[in-house]
């Protein structure tokens, strides 16, 4: 299998790389910047360019079965109200253009990092995060999210939203737990590497197709 990594620089991404590397795939890189990224293994075949320019998705998708992206907006800190260093519509934009790719190139699987709290999971989250949302930049990626999540379900594609609880940097291994319709109810936190393993497993094993887990 051929597989196309958005963000694969990013904090999620390079997991998800490492995790897809372990299958034996074949994986395809778009990043904004090459200079940005590690020493990869023959594998991994790197282009440069941006999911808001379909020209450079159809370079990157040639020959792919699948994507995964962990595409966010970013700041310039984890701080909420840090200055944004993406458009507001970052992902809404590149998703109208990883679609209408993938349909001219026969694609059918894609599997994304949302968020616990978009859509009909706002009510699920502690009030203290709802007001944060809601009061400060990152209102932002929530609220651009929930509109990457409405183009894929008006898609044809096989997708699946996935949306981590609270985003951790541990190196610790566990299964995650998945909700749906807030059953069994979310933890806080989860792992990026385990968020990434998670998203690789559902690849493999064809998991959660038209379905948007919340992973804790």
């Amino acid at each position: 299998m051929k597989v196309l990594i958005l963000g694969a620089t990013g904090r999620t991404g390079r997991h998800l790389v490492s995790e897809t590397l372990k299958l034996g795939f074949e994986i395809n890189v778009l990043i904004r910047d090459k200079s940005k990224l590690p020493a990869y293994p023959p594998a991994v075949s790197v282009f440069e360019g941006t999911p808001l320019v379909q020209a450079d998705l159809v370079k990157a998708m040639q020959d792919c079965d699948a994507i995964l992206s962990s595409l966010n907006i970013s700041s310039t800190s984890d701080f909420p109200w840090a200055k944004l260093r993406t458009p507001k519509d970052f992902l809404s934009a590149s998703m109208k253009n990883i679609i209408a790719t993938a349909g001219e190139l026969n694609i059918k699987r894609i599997i994304i990092t949302t968020a616990w709290g978009v859509n009909e999971t706002k009510k699920d989250i502690p009030f203290w995060f709802r007001w944060l949302i809601e009061h400060s930049n990152i209102s932002y990626p929530y609220r651009d999210h929930e509109v990457q999540e409405e183009l894929l379900k008006r898609s044809n594609l096989d997708w699946t939203a996935v949306r981590p609880t609270g985003l951790t940097n541990s190196t610790k291994i566990r299964d995650v737990v998945v909700s749906l319709n807030n059953s069994p109810k979310p933890g806080l936190a989860v792992s990026r590497q385990n968020v990434a393993r998670f998203m690789v497993d559902c690849l493999k094993n064809n998991l959660y197709v038209k379905e948007s887990p919340v992973v804790s």
